[in-house]
């Protein structure tokens, strides 16, 4: 028998996924339980209308992301920041602090989880990478001087 799960079943399939069960399985664990529905025209219908709309929605943000990228990739953002001898930073320069000045620069908010680059704690030019979507990235220099007194 054909169901739709309605849920994740260990062994069985993923929720919206379409498989096939024996019939007890299906009449006396799945049905009352409502972990599935039987695969009718309707319940397959919707489920084609929930796949489509899911992939619109990651071609949406596939797009939304090279976008992004576009704008931002090469970019310089320059951050001041308070300096002690020899160049060295008080504390360091986080991506909290990069995404902050992202924002204000261009116009564009990003999640401070999704900034990689290494620890910045002295005056100077680093590199730093965004990944905005699965396989797509964008490259930013960051450019950190004296903070005027």
């Amino acid at each position: 028998m054909k169901v739709v799960l309605l849920q994740d079943i260990k062994g069985t399939g993923k929720k919206d996924e379409l498989v096939n069960v024996s019939d007890g399985y299906a009449r006396n664990y799945l049905f009352p339980r409502k972990l599935a529905v039987e695969a009718d025209n309707k319940v397959l219908n919707e489920l084609k209308a929930k796949n489509d709309a899911k992939e619109h929605r990651k071609e949406m943000e596939l797009g939304q992301a090279k976008e992004l990228a576009a704008r931002i990739d090469g970019k310089t953002v320059t951050i001041p920041a308070k300096v002690g001898n020899k160049g060295r930073l008080f504390g360091a320069i986080t991506s909290k602090e990069i995404s902050d000045v992202i924002a204000k620069e261009f116009g564009v908010e990003i999640d401070k989880k999704k900034i990689e680059m290494d620890d910045i704690k002295a005056v100077g030019d680093y590199k730093a990478t965004i990944k905005l979507y699965a396989g797509i990235t964008s490259g930013v220099s960051i450019h950190v001087v004296e903070k005027e007194k």
